[in-house]
């Protein structure tokens, strides 16, 4: 098993030329106050005309790693989430929608994974938990109280790329009642003994909640492994119940583990959150055959990995 995905560029390494160019309304928020998780800066895209449609309410995709998402201040390079939105929306080829770009910290190993694991000498993750109680109790409330949102899970996505992968994977699987969409961006499926398909094959799921629409991608620059991982877990979610049309899976030719590669795919997973945003209203999971619904299997037990 490989117990790493080797990237081109790490995380905040610089890298040139940087890029401060921002496209549209961008507010930055202030950090709420330290809670379930520590306090951290949030930005939020505004789509056109928001200030003047003032009667209009919008879904709202949450994205990890905010600082790299609109600009490269931070990382040297970014998404380019704002400028993408901005053509997209201005064009009609999506509906507007609110993008929510929420800051990691010193922390992001241990908030972004949901089981700890011994890497480099000491333990680290397991804090996934903590870190989704704040975006579900705290930080979705101030955005849906602040802005004129849709509120319910059909109309709010989350996303992000490697260990943000798995978060938003693990936020579908345990909070598909909240994010009824989630953008799984070559996510780190190697975390912890590949916990990640494992806990998406072994979590109780609701019946009555429907599946959330998924985004599965991977570069094929980022290795066979994490190609064979991706694929695995693609298995694992039909096996749970998930249909073909509720995941939109690519591997993308060449594409390595970085944001210059993440953002070539921004607008397909983009214009894949709208599809979901603007489907038709969906009636529960009548085609769903979950091997384990939840009214059968017992509750996971308590311990390290557990929620």
């Amino acid at each position: 098993m490989s117990d790493e995905v080797r990237v081109t560029r790490a995380f905040n390494a610089p890298g040139a030329p940087i890029s401060l160019s921002r496209a549209g309304t961008i507010e930055r928020l202030e950090p709420l106050p330290e809670r379930f998780v520590g306090a951290r800066g949030v930005q939020v895209w505004l789509p056109p005309n928001y200030e003047r449609d003032t009667q209009r309410r919008y879904p709202v995709l949450y994205l990890h790693d905010g600082q790299n998402v609109f600009d490269a201040a931070a990382a040297g390079a970014e998404w380019q989430v704002d400028e993408t939105a901005q053509r997209l929306t201005v064009d009609g080829q999506i509906q507007p929608m609110i993008i929510v770009a929420v800051n990691n910290t010193a922390r992001r190993i241990d908030e972004y994974t949901a089981t700890a694991m011994s890497r480099d000498g000491h333990t680290q993750g397991g804090q996934a938990a903590a870190y989704a109680r704040y975006l579900i109790e705290q930080l979705k409330p101030a955005i849906d109280a602040r802005y004129r949102t849709l509120p319910d899970a059909a109309h709010t996505a989350v996303g992000g790329s490697s260990l943000g992968g798995i978060m938003s994977l693990w936020l579908a699987v345990h909070h598909g009642d909240v994010f009824g969409t989630a953008l799984v961006v070559s996510p780190s499926l190697w975390w912890d003994n590949e916990f990640p398909i494992r806990d998406a094959q072994k979590t109780p799921l609701p019946m009555s909640v429907p599946r959330p629409k998924l985004w599965l991608d991977m570069g094929t620059g980022e290795g066979a492994e994490a190609i064979r991982q991706l694929r695995k877990l693609r298995g694992v979610l039909y096996a749970r119940g998930w249909a073909s049309g509720d995941i939109a899976y690519l591997e993308a030719e060449g594409a390595t583990h970085d944001e210059a590669s993440w953002a070539a795919r921004v607008e397909p997973m983009l214009r894949f959150v709208d599809r979901q945003f603007n489907a038709k209203p969906r009636d529960g999971n009548r085609q769903q055959r979950d091997p384990f619904p939840v009214e059968v299997r017992p509750p996971m037990p308590k311990g390290q990995g557990t929620y």
